[in-house]
């Protein structure tokens, strides 16, 4: 099995910029294909600078996104709810512009918001709402899709495996939103990792392919095969996204909890990872 390969822009930096923009050249040469960026403000993003750089580079791009606790599809709030309309719309036009056909991320609620019960109808229904109203626009101006990633219960009671996930893509009516899974979440909430791919069939938009640990793919507890051989079977031809982040990043591997160093660096992550995935899939 051949592993068209993709890495985050979170093992560089936690706010990809302008300046940024050489690491494109960098992960080609390092045999990625795809370069994820991780979109913290899509209101200041520089959309032509990327563009040119990927371009020249023979990169291909993705992109994801979390919102915030002021832009929440599932606040009470309509005016929030408003506010996470347009950022979501925002992405959708970033994504047009700089040629990405996906963007990721647990878009459906904000990153880290707990309320302390189970979801609720009313919060399920503001969700598919919003997506819906993003989705829309991604159908009119484009072909941009959006994929919503199950996250793990420290991180989002509200959507936490592919089957929700897929519910509630399905619940917005809309063919443009799928699936965006994750291995690092998926084995922390999943009971079989292959169903869960399976069950998710054409609707699988995008996939991160992360060690339990967080660490460098292949070192740790991830059933690799098993999980390579199900993408496989559901026909999935979207990049395998390494995404982890610099062990030497203090704001995010706080929020993310991560207390160990697992590599020098993000870039020493990021190849070894790909070097060990390639060797996994390769008789598959």
């Amino acid at each position: 099995m051949q592993l068209k390969m993709g890495v985050s822009s979170l093992l560089w930096t936690e706010r990809f910029g302008a300046g940024d923009v050489g690491l494109f050249t960098k992960v080609k040469k390092a045999g990625f294909e795809v370069f994820e960026i991780c979109v913290a403000d899509p209101f200041d993003f520089p959309v032509d600078e990327v563009r040119k750089a990927a371009d020249d580079a023979g990169i291909g791009l993705t992109t994801i996104s979390v919102a915030g606790n002021d832009r929440n599809p599932i606040s009470p709030d309509a005016a929030c709810r408003a506010k996470a309309v347009d950022f979501l719309k925002q992405m959708i036009d970033i994504n047009m512009g700089i040629g990405s056909p996906v963007v990721g991320g647990p878009n459906y609620a904000a990153w880290g918001y707990i309320t302390g019960k189970a979801r609720t109808n009313d919060e399920w229904k503001w969700a598919a709402e919003t997506i819906r109203k993003a989705a829309e626009h991604a159908k009119q101006n484009g072909k941009v899709r959006i994929a919503l990633e199950p996250i793990n219960r420290f991180e989002t009671f509200f959507i936490n495996i592919a089957e929700d996930a897929l519910a509630m893509a399905k619940a917005t009516g809309m063919d443009n939103v799928g699936v965006h899974l994750d291995t690092f979440h998926m084995i922390r909430e999943e009971t079989n990792i292959a169903e869960a791919v399976a069950a998710c069939g054409e609707r699988l938009f995008y996939c991160h392919v992360c060690e339990n640990t967080r660490g460098i793919p292949g070192t740790g507890l991830i059933p690799w095969a098993e999980f390579f051989g199900a993408v496989k079977k559901a026909g999935y031809t979207g990049p395998l996204t390494i995404e982890s982040f610099d062990p030497n990043f203090e704001e995010i591997n706080r929020t993310c909890a991560i207390w160990r160093k697992f590599a020098e660096n993000g870039e020493q992550l990021a190849t070894e990872g790909m070097k060990n995935l390639k060797a996994i899939a390769a008789p598959l």
